[in-house]
């Protein structure tokens, strides 16, 4: 072996280390674990596994642990709507009141853009949930407490104001213009032709998750505490898809093709949007976007009782990374700054 290929070697080695180093407190027999896989130019670089999945069975996180994606489901959400514009049987500018005839005089402004886009101004659903609630909700319920109010937050196109309300509503628009439930629709036409055989919109008593990681919460004095669910847990189009490491190298993989849009769609589905006045919002449909040393990032973060998730791509660079944790630690974007942490070792100057 050449001094070119120790050195390489050893310059992988030390990659890893500090990867492992970053990861350490999922780490272990007793963690509540993270799933990590860092894809460059086409191929995993990195698919580790750390921790704990199911503490009721103490199966360790794996490469095909399921998580629930929570917010980063949007971008599922987002793309199976491109679909129906590209089809023609939808379009950007419809008004929640053309879809759902019912709807109360405020949804007459209120396009699918701007549910896409988070400046509807939908009132967040989970504020007007009753205090005595006693079942978790769903998003056709969602979509019926919107009919129960009669303003929204601001006029739309105003601003941006991020909304789970806005993409739980857009799969019962799904389901109107389809007359297919939104999880199947997902299944048939995302799902199976980008190859992701285990990765599904759950639903209690209908379909069951494989290699489940429930979600945890830590106490103060360090005991696990299952929070795997809430009253909010079941609804699909805000963060309702489980997947895991395996099946997400396929979607990162499709995202770069013509699989499931056609380009003119698939730069929209990942083009920053606006205000109505023009105002960047530093979000397309279903991602975030960001800039990071220059580069143009497209990702999303996901944050619910029990997970904490990111995926973070820079197309530019053909570069990923997916981070699953089944832990309810840290703030909405905890997960950002330990992306931005493995991008600095992999992508340094």
């Amino acid at each position: 072996m050449d001094d070119t290929e120790t050195n390489g070697k050893v310059n992988v080695e030390n990659k890893q280390a500090q990867v492992d180093l970053i990861l350490s407190p999922y780490a272990g027999p007793d963690a509540p674990g993270a799933a990590l896989m860092i894809i460059e130019e086409g191929r995993p670089i990195v698919k580790n596994g750390y921790g704990i999945a199911n503490f009721s069975t103490r199966a360790p996180v794996t490469s095909q642990t399921n998580f629930r994606l929570a917010s980063v489901t949007k971008q599922f959400t987002a793309m199976s709507i491109l679909q129906l514009v590209e089809k023609g049987d939808l379009s950007l500018d419809t008004s929640l009141t053309e879809i759902f005839p019912g709807f109360p005089d405020y949804g007459n402004a209120i396009t699918i853009r701007h549910l896409l886009q988070h400046t509807s101004g939908l009132q967040d659903y989970e504020e007007l949930m009753p205090e005595d609630f006693d079942h978790q909700i769903t998003d056709s319920e969602v979509l019926q407490l919107m009919m129960t109010v009669d303003s929204a937050y601001f006029p739309a196109g105003e601003k941006y104001q991020y909304s789970n309300t806005g993409y739980a509503v857009l799969t019962q628009v799904l389901e109107k213009v389809t007359g297919q439930p939104f999880r199947e629709y997902l299944q048939q036409h995302i799902f199976e032709p980008a190859g992701m055989t285990n990765t599904l919109a759950y639903v209690n008593g209908v379909n069951e998750v494989p290699h489940r990681a429930y979600g945890y919460t830590i106490e103060d004095d360090g005991t696990v505490v299952e929070t795997d669910q809430s009253s909010t847990s079941a609804v699909l189009g805000d963060g309702g898809i489980y997947s895991n490491l395996d099946d997400f190298y396929k979607w990162d993989q499709a995202l770069y093709t013509d699989t499931l849009l056609s380009r003119p769609y698939m730069d929209l589905y990942f083009k920053e949007n606006q205000t109505d006045d023009g105002e960047d919002i530093g979000y397309a449909f279903g991602w975030r976007r960001e800039k990071y040393k220059d580069m143009d990032i497209i990702f999303h973060t996901g944050s619910s009782i029990g997970f904490r998730n990111i995926f973070y791509r820079v197309p530019s660079k053909h570069f990923s990374v997916v981070l699953f944790t089944n832990r309810d630690e840290g703030g909405e974007f905890t997960t950002l700054e330990t992306a931005h942490k493995l991008v600095d070792i992999y992508l340094e100057e």
